[in-house]
């Protein structure tokens, strides 16, 4: 963890203090990887995996499970685990226990467990980290690399030589012989020409490597639901942006109803927020990806108002396509 993400949990933990008061309870949060080689490791290849059941679990000295809780991956693979009354999970691990929806192609198989790590003690409350878990396809993709040092293949044993056949006797020197007249082919007639191919027909187009950005009021047509990729409408915003939305905008607030916000300030943050989500996974030239969008807007509320309006004019310039040197228009057509 880099210090970004170190101050981002101390942020988080000492506006939690300050809101709520100093409250006991224990945060865990982690991400999952599918591990697409099977190597064991995080590499160029894996990426966060949406819908993996993660299993907490803590044992005392006999071995005896005494503490268990499970959680789901969200969009982004993350997870966050919370307990009341901070208690110790010291010695506790988390595990890849099973799968769910999305996770399908990447949940044959679950990498080691990992001990919990204490980040945070502070205000009666604690922070746990959890190294990458690692979850794994059946087999190994056709891309990954082979391996540096392959098992060698067995060698078979020689088989003992077979003895010497005796020597026949040497045969009368004959004259020498005459080889016989060369034979030569007919000449082929000659083929026609061939004609010539026809064209290739143009490739097709590739939306999401055309730079686009729509506004919000796109995003609410119905002509245009099919390019909700990542997310659905019903998606819950805490789910999409983490616990410091969740809080500020309510566990039922769904993107869709995000999307409506208008006359309040940070209501108007959650609209060009969730517009900037989606227009990052809609276009790769995007001057945010979802990962930055995420971030920008956690900072926005953990800072000050003047800081998440300046966050959603941000977002509102990136989402009219002027966010660039070149104004970008949208480039939706209707679904069929």
């Amino acid at each position: 963890m880099d210090w970004l993400e170190k101050l981002f949990f101390a942020g988080f933990i000492i506006l939690a203090a300050a809101i709520d008061g100093a409250q006991a309870d224990a945060l865990v949060s982690g991400t999952v990887f599918c591990d697409q080689c099977k190597d064991g490791e995080r590499s160029l290849f894996d990426y966060p995996v949406y819908g993996i059941k993660v299993t907490l679990s803590c044992a005392n000295s006999e071995g005896q499970v005494t503490l268990s809780r499970q959680e789901t991956t969200n969009w982004l693979g993350s997870y966050v685990l919370k307990f009341d009354g901070a208690p110790d999970l010291n010695g506790c691990y988390a595990q890849v226990s099973g799968s769910g929806q999305g996770s399908e192609g990447c949940a044959a198989a679950a990498g080691p467990a990992q001990n919990l790590r204490l980040m945070f003690r502070m205000f009666g409350m604690e922070m746990y980290t959890v190294d990458p878990l690692l979850s794994q396809p059946a087999q190994p993709m056709s891309f990954c690399p082979r391996s540096a040092n392959p098992v060698p293949a067995p060698v078979a044993p020689e088989a003992p030589a077979a003895p010497a056949a005796p020597e026949a006797p040497a045969a009368p020197v004959a004259g020498p012989a005459r080889s016989p007249p060369p034979f030569r082919l007919p000449p082929l007639p000659g083929l026609p020409p061939l004609p010539p191919l026809p064209p290739l027909p143009p490739l097709p187009p590739l939306p999401f490597l055309e730079a686009s950005a729509c506004p919000h009021d796109n995003w609410t047509m119905p002509e245009y639901k099919c390019y909700w990729r990542a997310v659905n409408p019903d998606t819950k915003v805490g789910v999409t942006f983490g616990l410091l939305a969740a809080r500020r905008y309510g566990t039922d607030m769904t993107l869709w109803q995000g999307l409506q916000g208008r006359g309040d300030l940070y209501r108007t943050l959650l609209r060009e927020g969730t517009t900037a989500f989606l227009n990052s996974y809609n276009s790769l030239h995007f001057p945010y990806n979802a990962i930055g969008v995420v971030q920008h807007m956690n900072w926005a509320l953990m800072g000050s108002p003047r800081s998440a309006l300046l966050t959603a004019l941000r977002f509102k310039r990136a989402n009219s396509g002027s966010g660039s040197s070149n104004t970008v228009t949208c480039k939706f057509t209707p679904c069929k």
